[in-house]
């Protein structure tokens, strides 16, 4: 039978519930089970598509077209899963059906209640991950924090499951705090036996404490938790803060033998594990190396979680090319002219341009891009980053001064990008872009074909607005090369400049593939041409410094 690890969250949000979920179906994998995340998320949208970066962080995308949480990214990078609308959960979501199913008649003139089918809907999203996957362990991340109003039909939900699969097929996880308080830096267990007690008035109690804590806990501290939380003391567990990668966590939390503990506690065989791939990834990523430094240029760089998947994915292109990868963060908005650009930009070795909806920033982002290429800096440019490449394309070489988007000026002269034709007339925002895994086929002799070194991909968009065909021809003998299109030629998915190291955009959003065993082709060529670019400007400092000394001399 499968059974199922329920992972919740309290005294505090942001503790890491996510990387905690990611980190143990990490080390089920790498002995050999089988697993499924899923997130439930207690907000009452029905996903996060429409949320602002500032509410939810990035919107992460899967291949059926899901516009999810953020961790369903952790969940991917960390595990071998590729995950689906399933994997996803919202009370928005939650709520919709039952009201669908009592509009149709399906409960048959009762009362529709919270309990028991708000519970029972919850219940069922968990069901079908299980009837969909058939894994060994289903991993089930509860969004929010213990105590929330919002969350409480969930708990709930999850309680009731463990009553009906029993106690030996269902395990609960609970990720807590021990803050350090005052001068003497002293640690406090109180709020952790506050939250543990507020999960046991739902009727939930913990078998296991995950505690996000600075240092390793003391015996006596452990000793204090499980007493007043009423768990073994060997299941009160240090998630200690980590020192330089989030993929340290999996062998912290291994070192702590929690999946030694859930195997036990499930009845289920432990089979060897192998974490040697991991090591050694965590090892590439704390040593010394050379640094390559990457700056992401975007609108929303103050809040590191908009832009996570990017941020991951240079570091996996980072870890393929044995190199660490300074990241610099610009904001965009504050790009004004050439001073700004020369300040901003200096030492940078390569240039990223986000993803993103709005006029704001957007001028920043195409100067942007106009000095990445004529620079001849590695510039890639993904979604919004690579119209914002085609847009600059027209103003400065083709010489359309007005040229811009039909989002950011509905009556530009030169619309070199527009809405797509089925996206004209379109109301509601929500789930009606572009979405999900689409087929693209490589220009032969293009650095894409080059990064992919194949004909034909399959790559995750979220867009509206596309480059608009009339300018195709004029673009190409102009120098910008078509480097993919969809099947039947008739959509742009990527583009290049002919005469330049590395400069690429591409429509879809190639971040949401990259794992850190194996970084996506762009990512890994990105930050390969970003070495090369480095080197290359060394050796010339080098060179001219030698020249000067031998003037001098003369």
């Amino acid at each position: 039978m499968t059974k199922y690890l329920f992972i919740t969250g309290g005294v505090c949000s942001s503790l890491g519930k996510g990387i905690a979920a990611s980190s143990l179906g990490c080390l089920l994998e790498c002995r050999g089970y089988k697993i499924c995340i899923m997130k439930m998320d207690p907000y009452i949208n029905i996903d996060p598509g429409t949320m602002s970066p500032y509410q939810h962080g990035e919107v992460y995308v899967t291949d059926d077209g899901a516009e999810t949480d953020l961790d369903l990214g952790n969940y991917e990078r960390f595990t071998s899963q590729s995950l689906s609308r399933l994997n996803s959960v919202t009370t928005g979501q939650i709520y919709s059906k039952v009201i669908e199913k009592e509009r149709r008649g399906d409960y048959l003139g009762r009362t529709v209640q919270v309990i028991p089918h708000i519970t029972n809907e919850i219940k069922s999203r968990i069901r079908l991950i299980d009837k969909n996957n058939n894994p060994d362990i289903v991993i089930v991340e509860i969004g929010g924090t213990v105590g929330d109003i919002e969350g409480i039909p969930f708990l709930e939900a999850i309680r009731q499951f463990r009553l009906e699969t029993g106690k030996e097929n269902s395990l609960y996880v609970h990720v807590t705090l021990i803050p350090v308080v005052g001068a003497a830096e002293e640690p406090k267990t109180k709020p952790t036996q506050h939250s543990v007690s507020k999960l046991r008035e739902i009727g939930i109690s913990p078998d296991i404490l995950l505690c996000r804590t600075k240092d390793e806990l003391t015996n006596e501290m452990r000793s204090k938790i499980a007493l007043f939380c009423d768990v073994e003391e060997r299941a009160v567990i240090a998630a200690r803060d980590i020192k330089k990668t989030i993929y340290e966590v999996p062998l912290i939390l291994g070192a702590g033998k929690l999946d030694d503990i859930i195997l036990e506690k499930f009845g289920i065989q432990k089979r060897k594990i192998n974490l040697k791939h991991w090591e050694k990834i965590v090892t590439q990523l704390t040593s010394e190396k050379e640094t390559v430094k990457i700056a992401v240029a975007g609108k929303y760089t103050e809040l590191h979680d908009a832009y996570k998947s990017i941020y991951e994915a240079l570091v996996h292109g980072g870890i393929e090319n044995e190199v660490k990868v300074d990241i610099i963060k610009i904001k965009v908005d504050n790009v004004e002219d050439e001073k700004h650009l020369r300040e901003a930009y200096e030492g940078i070795h390569g240039i990223l341009v986000p993803g993103g909806f709005g006029e704001r920033g957007i001028e920043g982002k195409i100067l942007t891009v106009k000095h990445a290429r004529t620079k001849n800096i590695p510039f890639f440019g993904i979604c919004l980053g690579m119209q914002c490449m085609v847009i600059e394309f027209a103003r400065n070489v083709l010489g359309f001064t007005d040229a811009n988007s039909t989002e950011f000026d509905i009556e530009t002269e030169y619309p070199v990008i527009s809405l797509m034709e089925e996206q004209d007339g379109v109301a509601n925002l929500g789930g009606t872009m572009r979405l999900g895994s689409q087929p693209a086929i490589l220009t032969l002799k293009s650095k894409l074909r080059d990064a992919y070194n194949s004909e034909k991909i399959n790559e995750r968009h979220r867009h509206r607005y596309e480059f608009t065909n009339k300018y195709r021809k004029i673009m190409e003998e102009n120098g910008l090369v078509i480097a993919a299109t969809s099947p039947d030629g008739q959509l742009v998915e990527a583009v290049e400049y002919k005469s330049h190291p590395w400069g690429v955009g591409v429509q879809f959003h190639p971040e949401f593939k990259s794992k850190p065993v194996k970084a996506h082709e762009l990512f890994n060529a990105f930050i390969k041409n970003s070495l090369d670019f480095k080197r290359k400007k060394e050796k010339e400092a080098k060179h001219t410094e030698r020249s000067g000394a031998i003037v001098q001399q003369t």
